[in-house]
């Protein structure tokens, strides 16, 4: 299906795994690709497949890491197809390490280019979307790393940001036809193979390809989801799940407020039966019996 026939897409990240299989399913449905990755050489192997398929794309080795390689990204798409109609912000990288161990410059690495990267793309592409007149799609890239993840807390920061920065530009943005949404995709990679449980163990994860990530893309980015904005799905692998916007659960209420002797009498006898699943992996609330130094 050619639902981006005439269109003009970036995907940053775009050389390997998920942001592959981006590029390759935006230019089947007829968008002009720009693949962005530091890495140059695996870039042009991305366009030189595309380009046998018979699609349109150039390559880019921009450094999304900053403001002035984002706009020379995008400019770059601007000169070569004459406007950004799509934008997928896929660029990642790890630097794992327990949340005691963790160092400044292991959480300002990623937090540079997933935050900061994701937004300078966003504002460049958005402005640019803007003057055209003719709206546009952001796709970005979160996970449920943001639901906890061991050894991760820069890249779960990170990936919190980016859903919360989601629904704020869906809010800013529709006025000028613009949408945004994002994914937190499956996918066997170099990035999947870092992943360790809350014991440091290595996880043997099943293989997932990574380019299954791609149709939903392609779908969020068309006209078809014209009524889809500030949302956040699950993909890859068999499923497309919704991604539930964060919301107050349970509430209890006290006229006249709650005091200290109030909450010790209500706290747990009433709330603890909803404290549930902890962690991207879903496991089961493990702290009813308390936390302690014992448990260590």
């Amino acid at each position: 299906m050619k639902l981006l026939e005439g269109k003009a897409a970036i995907v940053t990240g775009a050389g390997r795994g998920i942001g592959r299989g981006h590029c390759e399913h935006l230019a089947r449905a007829g968008a002009a690709v720009v693949v962005n990755d530091i890495d140059g050489q695996q870039a042009h192997e991305v366009v030189r497949a595309i380009e046998d398929a018979g699609g349109r794309a150039i390559a880019c080795d921009a450094n999304v890491a900053s403001r002035d390689g984002t706009e020379s990204l995008v400019d770059a798409c601007l000169r070569t197809f004459g406007s950004v109609d799509v934008l997928v912000n896929n660029a990642g990288n790890l630097r794992d390490r327990s949340f005691l161990k963790m160092t400044d410059d292991e959480f300002d690495a990623v937090w540079q280019v997933h935050v900061k990267g994701t937004f300078w793309c966003s504002q460049t592409a958005a402005l640019a979307m803007r003057e055209q007149g003719r709206g546009g799609a952001i796709v970005n890239t979160t996970s449920g790393a943001h639901f906890g993840s061991f050894g991760q807390t820069n890249y779960a920061a990170a990936k919190g940001a980016i859903a919360s920065m989601t629904y704020t530009w869906a809010l800013e943005l529709s006025r000028y036809g613009i949408r945004v949404n994002a994914i937190g995709p499956l996918g066997t990679t170099r990035m999947s193979e870092t992943y360790r449980d809350a014991a440091g163990n290595e996880v043997q994860l099943p293989y997932i390809d990574p380019a299954l990530n791609g149709p939903l893309v392609v779908f969020l980015c068309s006209d078809r989801a014209a009524t889809v904005s500030g949302q956040v799905f699950g993909s890859g692998g068999e499923r497309v799940a919704h991604m539930v916007q964060p919301h107050y659960g349970k509430t209890l209420i006290k006229a006249g407020g709650w005091d200290l002797e109030s909450i010790d009498r209500s706290m747990i006898a009433q709330l603890q039966g909803e404290f549930g699943a902890l962690g991207m992996l879903g496991k089961p609330y493990p702290f009813h019996h308390g936390v302690g130094a014992a448990d260590q």
